[in-house]
């Protein structure tokens, strides 16, 4: 597939000096900021929804369901992932990505009239979809619409995007859970869909809409739609059985494995699970990443509720720095003096991550004060910033343009199962070692609640983290 291939070779080839040729000058200043403004749709979203979920579960029943509320939306993104690429690569991004906010918006709304914790899970699905549509059409937007001395620019304007909403929304969805209720915090974002569509459409329309030029000839790849659904259907079988502790799950837990272990190797790099050099690493490392800061992100607020009787604002609050720094570590990475110290970076940002998640579990020594959590979730979100943009740097630079589309879906498949499979094994030590019953509120604090679950969750991801460290090693092609 061709699906970051420029659409127009011109827009590839102008001069680098003229002033009016960077990410914010004339000739692409409403598409940055159009589709930044996307990002922040889906930024606000991550940090608001984060910080409403322990209330959100508590209430409809589910805090033993609590992993799900995660994983489901990373499971049915797999599949809009897929779909995407093959979408964009015959018909344009631009249907793909209208699409995926409709259904991102959609599922907000299921969630928040959710009357119970399946029904509010429904919803996190049908929001993964179209955040998988989102994500992979944004990726081919960069591609054919900026040339590739932009791209480290415009993937840091991406994290920056998060930086104002991981302030203030964890302020204002904490505020907004505890005096009008948690629904609001998912009816609410909605509205913020009408800004980015409105901006950004028109440019990409001109800019990257259509099919490209050497685009395959037929209909979707119904092969890889059969993967698609293949590796969506396993990740859930896979997250149901390791909620599920019982004997009678061994056999969903078999039927997933069964699914996802060839759809997977079908859709990612050969070689991407040995680590192979080059290519193969970069997905691994994207996955690896990803997976490992998520899931221990996923239990930071349900943490500091339950164990050290924060209100659901202030454990939001303990993430808002991680924005600021996440923006910094990618805008580093996106200057040209350290293009050559690119894999030491990524290397020193997994060693942070590692840290980051090692110490967070501290704070359930009552002893320790709650805001070392806010001091190394900051530098762990810097080191994440270093990581995450420079493998999509990298990964568009080692893609032969007829295989760039298929790539970029497979870094955001590597992404989003690793949070499946890596939420999937929180989920289950977190259930088996009485997570479920944790004290649900301030009062509740330290009477009943059980340390040993959040240990389960972060110290085996500091593990993985550290794994990542030494897959930077392995990206670099000799």
């Amino acid at each position: 597939m061709t699906a970051l291939e420029p659409r127009d070779a011109k827009v590839a080839e102008e001069p680098a000096d003229r002033a009016d040729e960077r990410v914010l000058g004339r000739a692409y200043r409403a598409l940055s900021v159009g589709i930044v403004s996307v990002v922040l749709l889906i930024a606000f979203e991550a940090t608001a929804v984060g910080t409403a979920m322990p209330v959100a579960a508590r209430e409809l029943g589910g805090v033993s369901l609590y992993a799900f509320a995660f994983s489901g939306y990373f499971t049915t993104s797999l599949f809009g992932m897929v779909l995407c690429g093959q979408w964009s690569d015959r018909r344009g991004p631009l249907g793909a990505l209208t699409t995926g906010i409709g259904a991102f918006a959609a599922g907000l709304v299921v969630a928040g009239t959710a009357g119970t914790m399946w029904v509010f899970i429904v919803g996190r699905a049908v929001q993964g979809f179209g955040g998988g549509l989102v994500i992979v059409a944004l990726y081919v937007i960069v591609g054919r619409a900026y040339p590739e001395r932009l791209r480290p620019a415009i993937l840091a304007a991406f994290a920056a995007g998060w930086v104002v909403p991981s302030i203030v929304g964890p302020l204002a969805a904490g505020a907004v859970t505890e005096h009008l209720g948690w629904r609001w915090v998912f009816l609410g974002i909605p509205v913020l869909v009408v800004f980015p569509l409105a901006l950004a459409l028109p440019q990409i329309r001109r800019r990257a809409a259509g099919p490209v030029k050497v685009a395959q000839t037929g209909g979707f790849d119904r092969r890889r739609i059969r993967l698609a659904l293949g590796i969506s259907l396993g990740a859930g079988l896979l997250q149901y059985a390791a909620q599920d502790l019982r004997w009678a799950s061994l056999l969903p837990g078999v039927a997933g494995a069964a699914l996802l272990v060839p759809a997977v190797l079908g859709l990612l790099p050969r070689g991407t699970y040995r680590a192979a050099r080059g290519l193969p690493s970069v997905v691994l490392l994207r996955g690896v990443a990803a997976g490992s800061f998520i899931a221990a992100e996923s239990f930071v607020p349900l943490m500091l509720v339950t164990q050290r009787g924060l209100s659901p604002t202030l454990a939001g609050f303990s993430l808002a720095a991680g924005g600021a720094t996440w923006a910094l570590g990618s805008w580093v990475q996106s200057r040209p003096r350290v293009e050559p110290y690119r894999e030491r970076l990524m290397t020193l940002g997994m060693v942070l991550v590692a840290c980051a998640i090692a110490a967070a579990p501290s704070v359930l020594v009552h002893s320790v004060p709650v805001w070392i959590v806010a001091v190394t979730w900051a530098f762990g979100c810097f080191g994440m910033g270093l990581v995450i943009a420079s493998a999509g740097v990298l990964l568009l630079r080692l893609s032969a343009p007829e295989e760039a589309g298929a790539n970029s879906a497979a870094l955001q498949i590597s992404d989003a199962l690793s949070n499946v499979v890596l939420l999937a094994a929180t989920g289950a030590a977190f259930a088996a070692l009485g997570g479920g019953t944790a004290a649900s509120t301030a009062a509740d604090a330290g009477s009943g609640a059980h340390p040993a679950a959040f240990a389960a969750v972060f110290l085996p991801m500091a593990v993985v983290a550290l794994v990542g460290a030494w897959v930077t090693t392995r990206v670099r092609v000799r």
